[in-house]
């Protein structure tokens, strides 16, 4: 029966937090040979979402996959949140995802139910975003792992990229930060079951509303907070274009839980790669070290994090409020300084 299943005592880690760091994925990648392509709008050598292929002057298809190990004990759960999370890279492109490829590894002992859970998880949040899975790929393994490759579709003079923000944009983030130091806490049993319904609920939440507001106004840059952390994917965008960003952090919506866990230490493996990668470019000033470590905190199917023209932040936050989970005005891009990132 799928309710004996705990698939988070089948893996070593959970969601993005088994993601390989980005500063050892930059190295493995740095002498790999790059096709040219006059239609190849963004590849690999960006560190982007998605890669961005023009088809035509008003059609260019986007790409991307995404899967790792359990983040959730119930399969059906599991499966709605590593769909959320494959689907999220074309929505931090600007895009609409259109189709999906399952991929997934399971072990020879996991009952046939707990896969079909797993499964239909995907299926029904893909159907929620208005795409369709029409296939994929599964082997042995003896550690669960599903995922998605989505395919979707966008403008080409309008996708956004994580890079292009300038001087003078308006940061803005679409979910709580805290769910990597809640996942774990839960692999040591340490939630309630009302906060895992609240770390659920965000993870399961699609980025499609904050894409659909979104897409109305003057965005810049845009990338979704996921594994490398909120402090990792900004310093990212800020390098990509060449600025720096000034972080107000009492601005930003940290989950109450995950503030109590990381002020006593509890702090998920992925924390302390992300702070490797990016802390050279941050300058913390007086924050308070529990927040620091949030901020470096690998998120799950995290919040969309994009720099928005001046102009257009004012209606932007107002629109945001009523479309997702958590409107945040957390910043704004500066002239290029000594650090990437500033808290204040």
């Amino acid at each position: 029966m799928t309710e004996d299943i705990k698939l988070t005592k089948l893996s070593s880690c959970a969601g993005c937090g088994a993601k390989v760091g980005a500063g050892v994925l930059a190295k493995i990648l740095s002498d790999l040979p790059i096709l040219h392509d006059d239609n190849l709008l963004v590849g690999f050598d960006k560190s982007d979402d998605a890669a961005v292929y023009r088809l035509s002057d008003t059609q260019a298809l986007v790409q991307t996959l995404d899967f790792f190990p359990p983040i959730a004990d119930d399969p059906y759960t599991f499966g709605q949140i590593a769909a959320t999370n494959a689907l999220s890279d074309v929505y931090a492109m600007g895009g609409e995802p259109k189709l999906a490829l399952n991929i997934m590894c399971v072990p020879k002992s996991m009952p046939k139910e707990a896969v079909h859970e797993i499964l239909r998880g995907g299926y029904e949040k893909c159907a929620e975003a208005g795409a369709i899975i029409c296939g994929g790929h599964s082997i042995f393994d003896e550690e669960p792992k599903y995922g998605l490759s989505v395919t979707g579709f966008v403008h080409p003079d309008h996708m956004w990229k994580n890079h292009g923000a300038k001087p003078g944009d308006i940061l803005f983030l679409t979910k709580p930060i805290g769910i990597g130091v809640l996942t774990a806490a839960q692999k040591g049993g340490l939630l309630n079951p009302e906060t895992e319904r609240k770390m659920i609920r965000l993870m399961t939440t699609l980025n499609k509303n904050a894409r659909d507001v979104l897409v109305k106004y003057n965005v810049h840059a845009c990338t979704d907070v996921t594994g490398f952390s909120f402090l990792g994917h900004l310093y990212e965008m800020c390098s990509g274009s060449d600025v720096s960003a000034e972080i107000d952090v009492h601005s930003i919506d940290f989950i109450p839980e995950a503030v109590e866990f990381a002020q006593i230490g509890i702090l998920p493996e992925g924390m302390y790669r992300n702070r490797t990668f990016a802390e050279k470019a941050v300058a913390c000033g007086d924050t308070d070290l529990a927040l620091c470590d949030l901020l470096f905190d690998p998120q799950t199917s995290g919040g969309l994090l994009c720099a928005v023209d001046p102009k257009d932040a004012d209606a932007v936050f107002e629109a945001l409020k009523d479309a997702v989970l958590s409107a945040q005005r957390v910043g704004i891009i500066t002239e290029k300084r000594e650090k990437s990132i500033y808290l204040n």
